[in-house]
Parts: C-alpha cells; structure tokens; sequence
C-alpha cells in the first residue's frame, strides 16, 4: 500500500499495528533491504508487483 502508515494498513486490514510491524519487519530481513521504499523498488525489479 503505496504511501500508507501502519495504522492506516493496520485499520485497512482489519489487523493491529504491531502485526503489520511484524510483516513489514519479516519482508524487509527476506528482502534484504533496510527500508519500505527499499522494499518496494526490490519487489518491482523482481516483479513480485507490478
């Protein structure tokens, strides 16, 4: 979710802050990146989104 804090992710999805912490967290140590904006380029090379 483009732009997004956690909170708003967290009420989107109907799940709390710190799960979407804890996802975000585990994304970016798979990832091997040090930030979403990071996370999010990586996923776009990779064409996990599009």
């Amino acid at each position: 979710m483009a732009g997004y804090s956690n909170l708003d992710i967290a009420k989107h999805l109907i799940i709390s802050v710190d799960t979407v912490k804890t996802h975000v967290r585990s994304l970016l140590n798979k990832m091997g990146v040090s930030s979403r904006t990071q996370l999010a380029v990586e996923a776009l090379r990779l064409g996990l989104v599009a």
